[in-house]
């Protein structure tokens, strides 16, 4: 039998007069692709683990318009920025918690000028708040003693000085966590950024992810561990492309974390 997921909506907060704790925004891919709806689900059941009061805006989220802002189609992205703010000022909404990188520096940083202004916050840095808050239990499980390598997302990690929250989890699941030689503030895109997740990369002499994932698997993982949708799958193709898929996973914190927990 199918696993039924409560995930409740802001409509169903307002008409109840009650406002939950965060507004979980799921974004593009977390929503639609088949790949990063595994994270969002992993997510969900972590916060509801946690009896974290939650909700989306399900129907009513649209894209951030981060992809139209970096492809540099600036009207766009206000027009699809604007619609967003209306949305969340209409919830009055005040924190929000995103797996997304793009979708959490594109609401931190770029709403604001717009009249769009929330305590936003990545999934791995909110994690790490309910563990310190002893809301949520962490422990390694399957994952305990594997040689894992984490692959920083542009926009949480350089874009945002986020390092050590990913890591942080990392080390509660006991991994043996092996940094590749380009990390942290030297850390390689994988190729998605700048809307190129949406088209085919232009010619050169090797595809950026093929280049990351090469220097990923200098550390001989047995996992790589990711903290964004664009990354887990520009990182998977790397790895199909070198022919390892059967020997190297690829998964988000947030999945690592609900696996090791049985959720």
């Amino acid at each position: 039998m199918a696993e039924v997921l409560k995930v409740p909506t802001m409509a169903e907060y307002m008409v109840e007069g009650k406002q939950p704790e965060v507004l979980f925004w799921v974004g593009c891919a977390g929503s639609f692709d088949d790949r990063a709806k595994k994270i969002t689900k992993a997510f969900v059941k972590i916060l509801s683990k946690a009896n974290v009061e939650f909700a989306v805006l399900g129907t009513e989220e649209s894209c951030t318009g981060d992809p139209a802002k970096r492809s540099g189609n600036e009207f766009l992205f206000q027009m699809q920025a604007v619609t967003n703010i209306e949305v969340l000022n209409a919830y009055e909404v005040k924190k929000i918690v995103t797996a997304c990188p793009h979708c959490f520096n594109t609401i931190k940083n770029e709403y604001p000028g717009l009249g769009g202004n929330y305590e936003v916050v990545h999934h791995t840095q909110f994690l790490k708040d309910l563990l310190e808050e002893g809301r949520l239990r962490v422990e390694g499980g399957k994952f305990k003693g594997k040689r894992i390598t984490f692959h920083d997302p542009c926009y949480l990690g350089r874009a945002n000085n986020e390092y050590e929250a990913p890591r942080d989890l990392l080390r509660k699941l006991e991994v043996e966590l092996i940094e590749m030689r380009k990390c942290k503030s030297q850390g390689l895109c994988c190729g998605a950024g700048g809307g190129q997740m949406f088209k085919e990369p232009e010619k050169g002499n090797k595809d950026v992810n093929v280049l990351r994932t090469e220097q990923a698997l200098e550390t001989n993982p047995e996992l790589i561990a990711a903290g964004c949708p664009f990354c887990n799958t520009m990182m998977t193709d790397g790895v199909k492309s070198k022919e390892k898929e059967a020997e190297i996973e690829v998964k988000d914190v947030a999945e690592m974390i609900a696996e090791a927990e049985d959720l």
